[in-house]
């Protein structure tokens, strides 16, 4: 991804609700494999000013 470039991600959460959040890519943000061997995204979260890590632990996740 392009750094700044803002998307949109949409994934299932451990409770089983679906959401999708508005984020950015800065120089923090990474894909990985959980120990657990999931996948792992971590995104900077606009709407809520933090990092938020997305998995596919229930469903995949989806970026636009």
């Amino acid at each position: 991804m392009i750094p700044n470039q803002q998307f949109k991600i949409t994934f299932t959460k451990l409770n089983g609700e679906s959401t999708t959040r508005h984020g950015k890519w800065t120089y923090k943000c990474k894909e990985f494999v959980a120990n657990a061997g999931h996948k792992c995204f971590l995104f900077w979260d606009t709407l809520r000013d933090r990092y938020t890590t997305a998995t596919d632990k229930i469903t995949p996740w989806n970026i636009k």
